[in-house]
């Protein structure tokens, strides 16, 4: 069966859809009008008849979701390249009808179809200037497993770990596996054949794709699978190969495990089966639209282990890697030391780059063995066996964070993918990458090689000026050199990612321009409007062409930060982010805090990638066109709950929290801000007049009319309860208390723990005197500006932090003195003073010192008083590390101390969603409860009886009490209860 099913086309009485919600323009703006280098406003989107008539059409047929707005074009300008197309608007389409609907309409108007799934790609191809069909909202089902078959059906928007999570208690896994497993689609796999870690053991997508359902441009459905007998195919194809056989047989490069690069019209001939599923697969979005797929599974090991082999160089490491092939490893990744000291991986055997030998076993015992076996034959200076998931974990981690920590060089520089998956035959690698290097070095350019050596398949950021003519054109010039060397060592050009915009214009030298001419005759049997993803690997587009760059400041933006890693620049700052969308996982359990929203909402604006594609756009101003007034980047930033998750889990340091405070504090200036904002935004001054009227206040604030206008008027979530005033704050409970001078420590009254919970700062003075460390108390006023900051008032936060600093001069330590460790009880506000005081008055010596001095309790205690150990309470635990703790501080020496007190278990990951003021305000008491829900609730309702709950940060113990009636106490009560007597 050649010709296609017809179809039944757009249908007429669809559900109208969910229209944008927000017009598609939006005027000239007000941007802030700070000189050449502010954010630019103006520009024009769509035409504006078009567009409203685009989604009035698409709104019609379309039972799924239809926006043409702001936001919705602004999130998928980008994906994971250096490339930028503005899309006209964003469908996602419930089932397969939506989806001829779509290509019906955009047939209709001659506008362009762009299909996406994580938009993870790393070549351009999930952007487009027309209708982006978004398959991670509805079309995402695991419609079925056959554990007898080992095949599963899947929607293109299921993600490869919600697959492999399904089929992992039959004992099998999806073979391909790339380092974004954990948000990249099974669409978007087959679109660009994803391959992974894994590949030398289990092959790319196409070796794992048995049958696939495709709507065709022309809106009727394809049933592409092995052989013409079993397929329907477009008009003409069969005789297409049958004219080109010698060319299809001769034009391939042969023993290349990774060709990626072009279409794979050479499955198509007899001697392949004729296998029309393998030749759609890695076509880029270009040919047709998947809506179903059904896949092959492989058996999984019921054990693994790794085996880490140290070389001199990844040369060495790369000409050692095929000589374990033979022996069925199922990973040989490889690494230098330029890209793990980015990390600062530990723990790694003696080397300058490393092989990742991962083995499989029916036991832990037989993996280990083989593992071992490995190492012994590897040539290899040191060698490292782990076999435990923990420690495997930890390690894999160093590799699959790569692809966003090879963003930034050794010495902080960007860097940035465009030649980041060339491949050639394994036993050419190791030359290859020495003429590699020289060739960087011709050009003086930087990078750092990684990937999957077993393969030949290398990845790398190079440190490309992209912002720049000359930089552009050097870029350019390396590039074509680079298609030179690549082809010459017999290799592809794309070895995983797919060629895009980033190398489908350099294929000639690959493939000669016969074949290259046969591209776009195969395209066009397909697609013969031409309106599946242009620019793309048929007739493509330049590679210095739709560069995303060119459209940001050309001077420093004026802000208020000191962005200290980024030169000061905002725009760098948001450069930072380059889409590999690790932020939008919804996998709970593994530790990290990002994104809580996201996870909350599964909403790309509420992704700390989102937020940085709509600031990006704000500072370009063609999308998103009002600068710092925009309602588009404020609405999205609603929901961050400045957790700073993102600076420590994110590969490339995004610090979402700070551009939010930034952003809030121009969107709001000169402008009257939400009730909240004065409420809690200036908390401790309310807190402080407070203090004398706890008792009666707090009585007010229980139940009753009063409360609920108090909560009305602050602009507080009805669902809250008012947190009760300590009738006693911890300073004032000092009163009298001898001050030694000189005291070893001072310990910083944060305004939580002296208005709300002083149970803590005395808990802590025991303890402290317990292991002989005196502690003395500032004797002026000081804060640390959180909730200033948080509510983006940076004005004031300034003033408050420099009255602080002014209050702390003393203790600093100037003039060759040693400061002396100043010891906050709060994460939050440890965080603060640690991270935002120096980026905030970063021309103020004494910021940099204090920041300097903060040590979390722990860390006092294991830096003052080494040889001291706490009574052993021998007791489970659970609850929470609190979200700026894990991302600012880290929690090693909590770790520590609690394991010497006996306190065994493991404290969730996450954000509590309580977050400060966030939790607290108006409108967000939904998402603050579902971020409660995945994890810390869980874990503590899981919790024997009799376990001890932790949570050392104020909002956490806060949340705990008013979801689920919990008492959780800071480390400093729990120690301080085993010193026994009174407090």
């Amino acid at each position: 069966m050649e010709d296609a099913a017809k179809g039944q086309g757009p249908k007429s009485e669809r559900g109208s859809g969910r229209g944008s919600g927000r017009d598609s323009e939006r005027g000239s703006g007000h941007g802030p009008g700070r000189g050449s280098g502010g954010v630019r406003a103006g520009g024009r989107g769509p035409e504006r008849g078009l567009s409203r008539e685009l989604e009035r059409e698409l709104s019609r047929v379309v039972r799924g979701r239809v926006d043409l707005g702001v936001t919705a074009r602004a999130l998928t300008t980008m994906d994971a390249s250096n490339y930028r197309r503005v899309p006209l608007g964003v469908v996602a389409p419930r089932d397969a009808d939506d989806v001829a609907a779509v290509l019906g309409v955009c047939r209709t108007y001659g506008v362009p179809v762009v299909p996406r799934g994580g938009g993870t790609s790393i070549a351009g191809q999930a952007t487009g200037t027309g209708i982006v069909l978004d398959f991670t909202r509805f079309m995402r089902s695991l419609v079925s497993v056959d554990a007898a078959t080992r095949t599963a059906v899947v929607q293109p928007g299921v993600v490869l770990d919600v697959l492999r999570d399904a089929v992992a208690p039959h004992g099998l896994t999806f073979g391909p596996d790339p380092s974004t497993h954990s948000r990249c689609t099974l669409g978007g796999m087959i679109g660009n054949n994803a391959c992974g870690a894994h590949s030398v053991a289990w092959g790319t997508t196409a070796d794992n794709v048995h049958e696939l359902t495709v709507v065709g441009a022309g809106g009727g459905t394809h049933r592409l699978a092995r052989g013409w007998q079993n397929s329907t195919s477009p008009v003409g194809l069969r005789d297409f190969v049958i004219r080109h056989l010698s060319a299809l047989r001769t034009g391939y490069p042969q023993d290349l495990p990774r060709r990626i690069s072009g279409y794979a019209m050479d499955a198509l001939l007899p001697e392949h089966g004729a296998d029309l599923a393998r030749a759609f697969c890695g076509s880029e979005g270009t040919l047709g639209v998947v809506t179903e797929a059904t896949v092959r599974l492989v058996e999984s090991p019921q054990a693994r282990a790794l085996a880490v082999l140290g070389y001199a160089d990844e040369s060495a490491a790369a000409e050692a890697a095929p000589a374990l092939l033979p022996h069925g490893p199922l990973t040989v990744e490889g690494m230098a030391a330029d890209l793990v000291r980015v990390r600062g991986g530990a723990g790694l055997p003696r080397g300058g780059a490393w092989l990742f030998v991962e083995t499989g076993g029916a036991t832990e015992a037989e993996a280990r063995s083989r593992a071992g076996e490995l190492a012994r034959r590897g040539g290899a200076l040191d060698s490292l066996v782990v076999s435990d998931p923990a420690g495997m974990r930890a390690l894999w981690r160093i590799r699959e964070d790569a692809a966003g920590t090879a963003t930034r060089m050794p010495d902080g520089t960007e860097a940035w993918p465009g030649w980041e998956d060339c491949a050639v035959p394994p036993a050419q690698l190791g030359p290859y990458l020495r003429e590699f290097r020289s060739l960087l070095n011709s050009y003086g350019l930087h990078g750092t090689p990684y990937g999957h050596f077993g393969d030949g398949c290398i990845h790398v950021r190079i440190d490309f000026d992209l912002l720049t003519p000359a930089g552009i054109g050097r870029f350019r010039a390396f590039s074509e050199d680079l298609a030179d060397l690549v082809v010459a060592h017999g290799g592809s050009l794309s070895g995983e990612h797919g060629d895009g915009q980033a190398r489908a214009e350099l294929l000639p030298k690959m493939y000669g321009p016969e074949l290259v001419g046969l591209f776009g005759e195969f395209k066009d049997l397909w697609d013969p409007d031409g309106i599946l993803n242009p620019g793309v690997l048929a007739r493509p587009a330049r590679l210095d062409e739709n560069l995303r760059f060119e459209v940001l400041p050309g001077r420093p933006v004026d802000v208020e930060f000191g962005y200290p890693d980024d030169g000061g620049d905002f725009s760098a700052a948001v450069r930072r982010c380059v889409g590999v969308a690790k932020c939008r996982t919804s996998k709970s359990g593994s530790g990290d805090v990002m994104c809580p929203s996201f996870r909350a909402t599964g909403e790309e604006e509420h992704s700390t990638r989102g937020r940085a594609r709509l600031l990006h756009e704000m500072l370009a101003g063609e999308v998103v066109t009002d600068g710092w007034r925009s309602s588009e980047v404020r609405d999205a930033l609603d929901l961050c709950l400045s957790c700073k998750g993102c600076r420590s889990d994110c590969p490339v340091g995004v610090d979402m929290a700070t551009y939010k405070a930034e952003f809030l504090h121009h969107h709001y200036e000169g402008r009257r801000r939400p009730a909240a904002h004065y409420a809690l935004g200036r908390l401790p001054e309310w807190l402080r007049l407070a203090a004398p009227l706890a008792r009666p206040l707090n009585a007010a604030a229980r139940v009753g009319p009063l409360a609920a206008f108090a909560k009305r008027l602050a602009g507080i979530a009805p669902e809250r309860a008012i947190p009760p005033l300590a009738p006693r704050t911890f300073l004032s409970g000092l009163r009298g208390r001898p001050v030694p001078g000189g005291a070893a420590v001072l310990l910083w009254p944060d305004t939580f723990t002296n208005h709300l919970s002083p149970e803590v700062g005395r808990a802590a003075l025991r303890v402290l005197s317990d292991a002989g460390i005196e502690a003395e108390l500032p004797a002026g006023r000081v804060c640390c500006g959180l909730t200033y900051v948080s509510t983006g008032q940076l004005d004031r936060a300034k003033v408050v932090l420099r009255h602080t600093l002014d209050a702390m001069e003393p203790y600093l330590g100037a003039g060759g003195e040693e400061a002396r460790p100043v010891v906050v009880l709060e994460p939050s506000c440890a965080a603060a003073l640690r991270a935002d005081l120096p980026e905030l008055l970063p021309d103020d010596p004494r910021a940099a010192r204090l920041a300097a001095s903060v040590r979390t309790f722990a860390e006092a205690l294991e830096e003052c008083a080494p040889d001291w150990r706490p009574q052993r309470l021998d007791r489970p635990v659970a609850g929470q590390t609190h979200c700026h703790q894990h991302a600012v501080l880290g929690d090693a020496a909590e770790r520590r101390l609690r394991e010497r007190a006996g306190l065994a278990g493991e404290l969730s990951g996450g954000c509590c969603g309580l977050a400060g003021n966030f939790g607290f305000e108006r409108g967000h008491w939904e998402v603050s409860l579902a971020c409660a829900e995945d994890q810390l609730l869980p874990s503590v309702r899981a919790a024997a009886p009799g376990t001890e709950i932790l949570a050392d940060g104020y909002s956490c113990r806060t949340q705990l009490a008013q979801l689920a009636g919990h008492r959780a106490r800071h480390l400093a009560e729990v120690l301080a209860e085993g010193l026994g007597g009174e407090g």
